[in-house]
């Protein structure tokens, strides 16, 4: 009961909107925000953003944008948004309908662990590892900057493979963001099918 009154409060105080759950492969959000993020900023500084993913032509959005930008809180509130959905909650959105996913799966930061003898490289690619592995073209996928623990052009090379591997259909094909400081990578929306461009801009 706590529970669900805090839900219904936040939901009421911060404009929350009711989400369309269902068994479709659809995610789209119309003006979404981050729940947390949101109230950390001035009013009217947070800018609302909209998503498309769904598992035929909008299946992978890889997105650039400068430092600073948003990308990540961008993604962040895709995956909370989606999740809130999930539990019962109203979302931080002007509408909002989500197709059921059966994991989220985030790579986001950078981090190690030393007394494993595991640098932040090797931690990121177990993680990009696990993800490939356990994802399902039911799967919510983020992934933020992946390669940028090893050289320009390995990091480059991983994050194009990962790009190409789960995008497939046959091999994954999981609704996927994908953020990336690789302005290469923008090359595979005329290479594979599914994969969209988007830049954040910044005025």
């Amino acid at each position: 009961v706590d529970v669900l009154l805090s839900l219904a409060i936040v939901a009421e105080d911060n404009n929350y909107v009711y989400p369309n759950v269902n068994d479709s492969d659809v995610l789209n959000i119309k003006g979404g925000r981050h729940p947390v993020v949101e109230k950390m900023v001035d009013d009217g500084i947070f800018v609302e953003n909209d998503t498309y993913l769904d598992c035929d032509n909008t299946r992978v959005a890889i997105i650039t944008g400068p430092n600073m930008a948003g990308k990540s809180t961008y993604m962040r509130q895709v995956a909370l948004i989606t999740l809130m959905a999930q539990i019962g909650s109203f979302v931080p959105a002007s509408y909002a309908k989500i197709g059921v996913v059966d994991k989220i799966f985030t790579r986001v930061g950078a981090s190690d662990d030393l007394s494993m003898g595991q640098s932040t490289f090797m931690v990121e690619m177990m993680e990009v590892a696990n993800i490939l592995k356990e994802s399902t073209n039911n799967s919510l996928v983020i992934l933020d900057e992946i390669g940028r623990g090893t050289s320009t052009y390995d990091g480059l090379s991983i994050a194009w493979a990962v790009a190409e591997y789960i995008s497939s259909k046959e091999k994954c094909g999981a609704k996927t963001l994908f953020a990336t400081h690789y302005h290469e990578l923008t090359e595979l929306e005329n290479k594979l099918e599914g994969v969209k461009n988007y830049s954040i801009a910044v005025k």
